[in-house]
């Protein structure tokens, strides 16, 4: 399973809102300049995340987006499951898995099942909060 752009995006829009958190709403403009992504990308992809309730929106000459919860209580993989929807690797594992006849006999599934788990294991394990520390370590980075 690739992740595509949207999902990608989405995760760097989250990022975003949790690092330059001032207590004051932050502009898709300003996300897209610092992001380098399209505004129309970023509303497209604002309106999911809103409608889930991961950001919530004030309007107005002033207004913007800010995160709706502390970045700590954010998955990536909560993130890429709304976005993406089931991030199986396959359709016939996961939560919107298919019926298939095979199954009972079929040896492949324990790898898909395996490296299912090890991709939820890594995605349910990571919050936006430590991608927050992760991109201050980057930016403390110098060299001399």
């Amino acid at each position: 399973m690739k992740i595509s752009t949207k999902g990608r995006y989405a995760l760097r829009l989250m990022l975003d809102l949790a690092v330059y958190n001032t207590g004051e709403p932050i502009s898709i403009k300003d996300i897209s300049k610092r992001q380098q992504i399209s505004e129309k990308y970023l509303e497209q992809i604002i309106s999911v995340l809103n409608k889930g309730g991961y950001v919530r929106s004030v309007r107005g000459a002033q207004g913007g987006y800010m995160l709706r919860k502390d970045p700590a209580e954010y998955t990536v993989g909560s993130i890429l499951r709304l976005i993406e929807g089931d991030l199986s690797p396959v359709g016939c594992i996961g939560d919107e898995a298919f019926e298939c006849e095979k199954r009972a006999s079929c040896v492949t599934v324990r790898i898909w099942e395996k490296m299912n788990e090890a991709i939820n294991n890594v995605v349910d394990n990571i919050t936006l909060a430590d991608m927050v520390e992760w991109e201050k370590e980057t930016s403390n980075q110098y060299s001399i």
